[in-house]
Order: C-alpha cells, then sequence, then structure tokens
C-alpha cells in the first residue's frame, strides 16, 4: 500500500512539474519579447532594496492594517512551506513525519509554532475577504476590477483557508492516531489542532486513519495546484517580487529615461561628445506601440502587478474623475502580452494579428490624463513602473503618428524655437524679476 502511494505521489508531483515548467517558460518567452535594457551593475544596493522592499515589506506599511494581515500570511507562507518539505519527502519514501525523530520534542515545539501562524493565516484571509466582499474597500471596486480580477482574490483567499484547515484536521486526527498505538510518532499535543480533537475522537481508527490520509493528499494536492494556478493568477508576484524588485530602476524618482538615438542625435547637432557617433542607428518605432516595444522590465512589471490598487489610489488624474488607472496600464498590458503569446504558442500570428496596446488595450485619453508625477510609482508595494510604459506609448502618439494636442504642440514649438514652454524671446525670459528688483531698491 506504502508503495502504491508512492507511484501515485510521484505521479502527482510530475504532472504538478510538468505544468509548472510549461507555464514558467511561456512567461519568460512573452517577457523576452520586450526590447533589451542593461539592469546589470550596483547589486549591492540591487540586493539591499530586494530584501528591503520584496522580503522585507518595506513599502506595505504605508498602511498598516493591511500591512500586518499581510505580513502574517506573508510569514506563514514562507515559514508553513517548511511543513510541505516534510511532506514532499513523506511521499517519495513513504515515510511519515519523516523529521521527528530527528527533532525529538522539539518537533513539536516547531508543529506548534507552525499551527499558531496556519492560525494567524486563517484570521488574516478572513479578514481580507471582509475587506473586499463586506466593507468593499473603494480601490478595489474600480472599473478594471472586473468579475474575473475580483473572483481570482477571493478564490485565493478561500483556498488559503481550505488548505490551512487540511493541516489541522491532518494533525488533530493523528494525535489521537498516536494514543491508539496505529504506528503514528508521538508529537505531543498541538494546541490548535487539539482543539478540534473532539469532533473526531469517537471515530474508528480506520476511519480516522483514512481522515488524515485524505487531509494530507488533499493539502499537498492543493498546494501543488496552488503552485501552478498562481502562474495564471495576480499572486504570481509571490514569486515575481524578487527579481522584479532586483531589478528596478534605481534612479530617483522624476528622473525620465532619454531616447537614446534622440540623445545621440542632439548631442552630435550640439557638436557634443558621442559614443559610437560612427554606428548606425537601428531605429524600429519611437515609442511604444505593441508590448515588443516595451523593455523585458516593463513586460516583468507587468507580471509583478499585484493589482492591489495603491499606485490608482495615489494618482492624481485618477482622484480627479480621469479614466487613467495605472493599475489597469499594467493590467492591460499583461493581459496584451498574454494574448500574444498563446497566439504564439499555437502557431499563430502573434504581434501581427491586427491588434495593439495602444487603442485597442489602452486609449489616448488615459495616456494624455497621466501628470507624469511618479505617485504611482512611489506607492507600488513591488515597485512597479507604469509611467514608463506610459511614456513610451506618449512618444509613439508624438513621434510617431504626429498624434498631439494642439496645446502640446504650441508647447513643443515654442520650446524649440523659445527654449521654454512660453512664448516669449530668451532675452526676456527673466523680464519678470525687474519688477521686484525696483520694489527692493
Amino acid at each position: 500500500m506504502a508503495y502504491l502511494s508512492q507511484i501515485a505521489f510521484i505521479a502527482v508531483l510530475g504532472v504538478a512539474i510538468y505544468f509548472l515548467y510549461k507555464r514558467i517558460s511561456r512567461i519568460k518567452k512573452n517577457i523576452q519579447l520586450g526590447k533589451a535594457l542593461d539592469r546589470s551593475g550596483n547589486t549591492s544596493e540591487r540586493m539591499k532594496t530586494m530584501l528591503l522592499v520584496a522580503f522585507g515589506q518595506q513599502k506595505m506599511f504605508k498602511r498598516i492594517i493591511p500591512a500586518i494581515l499581510h505580513l502574517f500570511i506573508y510569514v506563514g507562507f514562507l515559514i508553513i512551506n517548511l511543513e510541505v518539505l516534510e511532506f514532499v519527502i513523506d511521499g517519495l519514501f513513504g515515510t511519515h513525519r519523516f523529521f521527528a525523530p530527528y527533532l525529538g520534542s522539539f518537533y513539536g515545539v516547531l508543529m506548534n509554532g507552525f499551527e499558531v501562524l496556519v492560525a494567524l493565516v486563517l484570521f488574516s484571509c478572513v479578514a481580507f475577504l471582509v475587506r473586499r466582499n463586506v466593507l468593499k474597500v473603494p480601490r478595489f471596486q474600480s472599473a478594471e476590477m472586473t468579475s474575473w480580477p475580483r473572483l481570482d482574490a477571493n478564490l485565493i483567499l478561500v483556498i488559503e483557508i481550505v488548505l490551512m484547515f487540511a493541516i489541522l484536521t491532518m494533525n488533530a486526527t493523528d494525535q489521537i492516531l498516536q494514543g491508539r498505538d496505529a504506528g503514528y510518532y508521538a508529537t505531543g499535543s498541538i494546541f490548535f489542532s487539539a482543539l478540534f480533537i473532539p469532533l473526531f475522537e469517537g471515530l474508528s481508527t480506520g476511519t480516522l486513519i483514512f481522515i488524515e490520509r485524505f487531509a494530507w493528499w488533499f493539502h499537498i494536492v492543493g498546494i501543488l495546484a496552488f503552485a501552478v494556478y498562481v502562474t495564471y493568477s495576480k499572486h504570481l508576484h509571490i514569486f515575481l517580487a524578487f527579481p522584479n524588485t532586483y531589478f528596478s530602476n534605481l534612479n530617483a524618482k522624476g528622473q525620465m529615461q532619454n531616447m537614446p538615438e534622440v540623445t545621440k542625435e542632439v548631442k552630435m547637432m550640439l557638436n557634443l561628445p558621442v559614443e559610437n557617433a560612427d554606428a548606425p542607428a537601428e531605429i524600429g518605432r519611437f515609442g511604444a506601440k505593441d508590448v515588443n516595444d516595451l523593455s523585458w522590465k516593463n513586460l516583468m512589471d507587468a507580471y509583478s502587478c499585484t493589482e492591489c490598487g495603491r499606485c490608482t489610489a495615489e494618482c492624481p488624474a485618477n482622484l480627479t474623475g480621469k479614466k487613467l488607472s495605472p493599475r489597469k496600464i499594467m493590467m492591460d498590458t499583461r493581459d496584451r502580452l498574454e494574448e500574444v503569446g498563446k497566439s504564439l504558442e499555437a502557431g499563430g500570428p502573434g504581434l501581427e494579428d491586427g491588434k495593439s496596446l495602444i487603442d485597442d488595450y489602452i486609449t489616448r485619453e488615459e495616456l494624455l490624463a497621466c501628470t507624469s508625477c511618479n505617485a504611482c510609482v512611489e506607492a507600488c508595494p513591488v515597485t512597479i513602473d507604469p509611467l514608463s510604459i506610459i511614456l513610451q506609448m506618449r512618444r509613439y502618439a508624438v513621434m510617431e503618428e504626429s498624434n498631439a494636442p494642439a496645446s502640446w504642440n504650441s508647447m513643443f514649438s515654442n520650446m524649440e524655437t523659445s527654449f521654454s514652454p512660453w512664448k516669449f524671446a530668451p532675452s526676456d525670459r527673466f523680464n519678470w524679476a525687474n519688477d521686484i528688483n525696483k520694489k527692493q531698491s
């Protein structure tokens, strides 16, 4: 029987690994559709950013209540998975509580610690469900939060609750079986699962073994299925938050990235030194029309989006009733990238399907509403940069299509002729100060 259980476990594990590998490979290929971008160097600063922001949850604590609840789930996810490691070892080798004989009485201490985290995770998940569905926190009710994003968030929370109850059920029945000489290692009392013992102690030994084994299988299969599901969900940030923060832009907020091709041309016109001045400029397109015009980091940002809505909640354009939502920008980019990826995987037209990120997913009205203030970038808990995508698409509209509002064109003309957004001669630029000097003299 144990031998058949091992074979079944290896088969389930193999299927999960296959689907995980296939999905991760697809995501990797999708991200690689983006343009090259050098985010190497400054390793120490990048490691510091990753440890503080991704691992340390630094930016989450700008909102203390959800931060604490999220911390409970996050720490629980990391530490409870140590118990999952034991599940995997037991499944592969047909053992039961593999680490227990080696850790002795300390094993019971660990299990009690794990169950404290289980209780905190349960509390936090219920609290988040209430916030989303009863209190209806405004940032979760925006127009882009359609039926699927809302269902996705609720599904994850419900799945976590069910998996936590599976652990408590397994441990409760296990503790009863320890006293019935059923070959179960004595772990001692485990507080939280012991509260469930009265529900099961009247059952026969065979029934208890079935329930304990069912809970074990339900939990490990659930964990593996959850791991696959996460790659299709907004909760992919659980894994991508780490590389995404490591490769984040370390420049000061507000420092816009100039287009290298334009910078080179300007320097050559001004007789300034230019690197690789003789190299031919290979400009496929100014700005970004579709996902392949964005950088790989922009595309990683899209997959890393937590859909928490902090960016949109801080966006001044959105707060004044404009259509722009930085969260929607990231969700639209990911949706377009997924569409292209699925098409390529099926041998379809991919990027040549007659659609584009601009217009078909993101409207001009949204792009023009952005004030370039960087509030969305500052608010994001995993250092996503929606502004970079917005700026690149606006550059495409202006430089490739000459499609800019009349007021913008006037400003561009003034900057070209008068070196400022206002239409007066450069020599008159400081005339406003004359009156001040007169008053002071």
